[in-house]
């Protein structure tokens, strides 16, 4: 294997697992002194996960910069703390109307372009140097004001009724949770996403990216 102490590792991370667990990992399977991540993955959530390391943490910022695509399935009906399937219901609120697929493509052009968006409680945005998912597990919800925040492009995939499949292709500093719930208010009603997946970060995706079951079998080359 060459030299890794400087390089780009691009990953499928899977569901269930921190992207500082990820981190970790690589890491410690490479005894690496320097390594991080650009961009958090949810653990609920799997999909491509840059990881650098070295020198190349030094160019996070062009990775953290670049567009990203996210297919994501929005439970609608119900509101959770978190979000996403892992957290605690909060509230419940049944879907009244009936949504056509034209219907749902007209509301979810209303997301489309440059729009505001509320940092959710659970998310790893900083507030005096504390993560405020840290505040939210001690039941201290701070809701920050709306951002700015831009979507290339939203796709309707599908809809059963009760659960909704768009895909995303969005700027840095989108969170697709609360994205899902604000659509799913826009319909008079709540939500939270059963799944979600990084489809890409830029030109990686899951065919050009490293199995984390396979970390012992990686072979790398500097980029």
């Amino acid at each position: 294997m060459t030299d890794s102490r400087d390089a780009i590792f691009p990953i499928w991370k899977p569901q269930m697992i921190t992207s500082t667990d990820v981190v970790r990992k690589v890491k410690s399977r490479f005894n690496l002194s320097k390594v991080g991540h650009c961009g958090t993955l949810d653990p609920f959530a799997e999909g491509v996960l840059i990881i650098l390391s070295g020198n190349k943490t030094l160019e996070s910022n062009k990775y953290m910069n670049t567009v990203k695509t996210y297919r994501a399935t929005i439970v609608l009906g119900r509101e959770t703390d978190t979000l996403d399937i892992l957290g605690e219901t909060i509230r419940v609120k049944a879907l009244e109307n009936r949504f056509s697929n034209q219907d749902i493509e007209k509301v979810l052009t209303e997301f489309k372009g440059e729009i505001k968006q509320r940092p959710p409680a659970f998310s790893a945005k900083k507030i005096n140097g504390v993560r405020l998912y840290k505040f939210a597990r001690k039941d201290i919800f701070i809701h920050l004001k709306p951002v700015s925040i831009l979507i290339d492009e939203i796709d309707f995939i599908s809809f059963n009724g009760h659960e909704l499949v768009i895909d995303v292709k969005c700027h840095k500093g989108t969170y697709i949770r609360q994205l899902g719930n604000d659509i799913a208010k826009k319909m008079g009603t709540l939500g939270h996403l059963k799944s979600l997946t990084r489809t890409s970060i830029g030109n990686y995706n899951f065919k050009n990216t490293f199995q984390l079951e396979d970390i012992d079998n990686w072979k790398f080359v500097k980029h």
